[in-house]
């Protein structure tokens, strides 16, 4: 074990106990210090496996003080710092589990985090309709790769809940465009303020996360001084402003108005595609019960082929609900090359055009840095390589990059270079790391919405 002056070692902050724990740590050098974030991390994946399993144990053989509750979930809670909504959430996870051996052993090995286990185990539990019973083992595959390891997140193996609900397409309205379920409360306090909270599907939380953005940013003050305010501030402050514009507008009751701004990308060849085609092509069978033609003729699921629309703030949104939206809007054309790169004809113009900036949130859907998940709002286009020594305003030589990350690739305090873009062969970019953090300069893109980690 690595030890410093004193004899404090990475072992014995994160087996000690964490009263006093800022001191022991500014005596580990940096590299230490992140050797214990990761182990924390790891060692919190590992007890939350034990959790989940020891709740489901007395789930299946509860004793008196557990049967004085209404489930082994409030049971937790009543006995925790935990909510009833989280114990709940931990119980019906362990019961889930009984059923997918291949889900619970990646959730105990630590390679799954709970949150995924989750939404992997409802997805099989209440797998597609038209998903025959075949096509599980597959899937699970399929939702296991996407949603286990340091690379993977949330977005992506939605994302990849997407395409499989996209192969296998029903009439079912996906719980997270269902608007059936939306709801919002607003009540008076007793102090005289006013308490929100609501629940929406992806559409609506797309135009009011849309709504809010520019509203949102940072101000700095007259002066030049930072905004001081914190993000929830910033957010209660753009709401405000948001219903004094609607009122000062008064465009209530008004017909043939704009509708609220969306963006939503799709390809052309999936935005034309009936849905019956999916459902064919997912479900032929011959009469002997064999599957010809399927998603499934090699044991795994054939998504090269599939896109799912992509909102920039909520991500995956179903093809069934694009194609609604596509009936009444302004569509924007972006010209595709084979690998789902923009092509592009303005070269001549330092700064980036309209139609480009429309283009590099088609290709790169946010920040492009590794493991970035900044929303094409707060991106800035960067030229890769500089427009002051040559470099072309075209889409082979920008990249979306966030505001942090642009610093960090402009930034001159012992930073230069460190990190360099290339655009690979797909014409998309990838980023090559120091070799203090890859020995092996492997080249790495974006993971968050897209693309596996890194390219040898």
């Amino acid at each position: 074990m690595t030890t410093v002056n004193d004899f404090v070692s990475v072992g014995d902050v994160v087996a000690g106990s964490a009263t006093g724990v800022r001191g022991r740590l500014w005596r580990l050098r940096p590299a230490e210090v992140r050797d214990v974030a990761v182990s924390v991390s790891a060692e919190i994946l590992r007890l939350e496996a034990i959790r989940v399993a020891a709740v489901d144990a007395l789930a299946l053989n509860p004793d008196e003080q557990v049967l004085c509750y209404r489930g082994v979930g409030r049971w937790l809670a009543a006995n925790t710092m935990l909510q009833n909504a989280a114990g709940n959430k931990i119980a019906a996870l362990g019961a889930a589990l009984r059923a997918f051996p291949d889900i619970t052993a990646q959730f105990e090995a630590g390679d799954l985090s709970l949150d995924h286990a989750a939404m992997i185990a409802a997805f099989c539990e209440s797998p597609p309709k038209g998903m025959p019973d075949r096509a599980l083992p597959s899937c699970m595959a399929t939702l296991l790769a996407a949603g286990s390891g340091v690379e993977a997140t949330t977005i992506k193996l939605r994302y990849a809940i997407a395409v499989l609900e996209r192969i296998f397409e029903s009439d079912d309205t996906p719980p997270g465009e269902d608007d059936d379920l939306n709801v919002l409360r607003i009540s008076p306090t007793l102090n005289g303020r006013v308490a929100i909270k609501g629940d929406f599907d992806a559409l609506t939380g797309e135009m009011l996360l849309s709504a809010l953005s520019g509203l949102s940013m940072p101000k700095p003050a007259a002066d030049g001084t930072p905004d001081q305010r914190s993000a929830a501030k910033r957010t209660a402050d753009a709401f405000t402003e948001l219903i004094r514009r609607y009122l000062d507008n008064a465009m209530t009751g008004i017909d043939g108005g704009q509708r609220p701004h969306v963006n939503v990308h799709i390809t052309a060849k999936d935005l034309a595609e009936h849905r019956e085609c999916a459902t064919m092509r997912s479900n032929t069978a011959s009469d002997d019960g064999e599957f010809y033609g399927s998603a499934f003729d090699d044991d795994e699921p054939d998504v090269e082929d599939l896109d799912v629309g992509y909102m920039p703030w909520m991500g995956p949104l179903s093809v069934s609900l694009t194609r609604m939206l596509a009936c009444d809007c302004m569509l924007s054309t972006v010209l595709m090359d084979g690998n789902g790169a923009p092509l592009d004809a303005t070269p001549h113009k330092r700064l980036v055009t309209p139609e480009q900036r429309t283009a590099l949130i088609a290709r790169d859907k946010g920040c492009a840095f590794p493991n970035c998940d900044a929303v094409p709002a707060w991106c800035d286009a960067h030229h890769i390589k500089p427009w002051s020594v040559g470099g072309l305003t075209v889409m082979d030589n920008l990249t979306l990059l966030c505001r942090n990350h642009h610093r960090l690739i402009h930034s001159t305090s012992g930073f230069r270079g460190i990190w360099e873009i290339k655009m690979g062969d797909d014409h998309k970019p990838w980023f090559i790391p120091p070799a203090a953090i890859d020995p092996k300069q492997r080249r790495r893109r974006s993971t968050t919405r897209q693309g596996p980690v890194h390219r040898d």
